[in-house]
């Protein structure tokens, strides 16, 4: 398995660490652990070019409050971009590893979009080292079925034939096609910086090898309600979605108003990152269910 190191310019202005995961996989994260208090973990989302960017409102919000820690993922950002296997399994146990290292734990835990559904899996292989969940956006709450494991697999192959998944990533990937990609997540246009890193860690070598994984829907979990989402029984979760152009929350409000432990709350109107698009709403929602946690 070949490991190709990203030589990109920090997401965040902190400290950095790093850790490998029990599969071999280099994670780097950034922590700003000055003030004291119990950990928060931000997990960006998964997409062409995420990155711990995509949490910066959140980590700049916190950092001077309580430790705060961002995981760049494995195959994004600064950690490293190896050609191998990427599943929910491989995220979930990253989370998992990342998490059982924090001084404090448990942890508040804040996940984007398809992170959610790791998050989720994390929480139920070691729950003792969760607190609360909040998802942004969540996945898995859809209404249209996922295409079968099989068209998964099959579009994964073609894929990775040579030249074609990382000819396809390269097209995706390019400033323009970020550029669209983003304001389609926004009410008006993406913050230029925001624009500017994706593209950046997009250009590193290896960029491709996790996005063409998410591309042929192999990271999704089929029936996440089911699966992932009911179990989590014993914890407080917090679920803010309001619209979003790739995916939609039909089935969303009905579970959460059934659980007494869920909290689905709209902030609208946004359109998949209110932390950027109304950081004082998604802040205050933020801490009001932590100390309902409490």
């Amino acid at each position: 398995m070949s490991v190709t190191t990203p030589t990109l310019p920090a997401a965040l202005a902190a400290p950095r660490g790093e850790l490998v995961t029990r599969r071999g996989a280099r994670m780097v994260y950034y922590a700003a652990t000055a003030a004291p208090g119990r950990p928060l973990l931000l997990i960006h989302s998964i997409n062409a070019a995420p990155s711990s960017y995509e949490v910066k409102p959140l980590f700049e919000r916190y950092r001077d409050e309580r430790p705060v820690y961002s995981l760049d993922l494995p195959g994004f950002g600064l950690s490293d971009r190896a050609q191998r296997v990427y599943s929910a399994d491989l995220f979930a146990e990253a989370i998992v590893d990342c998490l059982a290292t924090l001084p404090g734990a448990p942890a508040d835990v804040i996940a984007l979009s398809l992170s959610a559904e790791f998050a989720a899996r994390a929480n139920l292989a070691r729950p003792e080292l969760v607190r609360s969940l909040a998802l942004i956006s969540p996945t898995g709450f859809g209404a249209r079925p996922l295409p079968s494991a099989r068209i998964g697999r099959g579009m994964h192959r073609l894929l990775r034939l040579p030249g074609l998944g990382s000819g396809l990533f390269r097209l995706l990937a390019s400033r323009r096609s970020i550029r669209y990609f983003l304001d389609r997540s926004f009410t008006g246009s993406a913050p230029d910086d925001l624009v500017d890193y994706a593209w950046e860690t997009a250009r590193q070598p290896g960029a491709w090898h996790a996005p063409l994984a998410f591309l042929s829907m192999q990271l999704f979990t089929p029936d996440a309600i089911e699966t992932l989402y009911r179990h989590l029984t014993e914890l407080p979760v917090l679920a803010i979605a309001d619209r979003d152009p790739y995916i939609d929350f039909d089935r969303l409000p009905a579970f959460a108003a059934t659980r007494a432990n869920w909290l689905y709350q709209r902030l609208a109107p946004h359109l998949g990152l209110p932390h950027w698009e109304r950081p004082t709403e998604t802040c205050t929602a933020l801490e009001q269910f932590w100390a309902t946690a409490d």
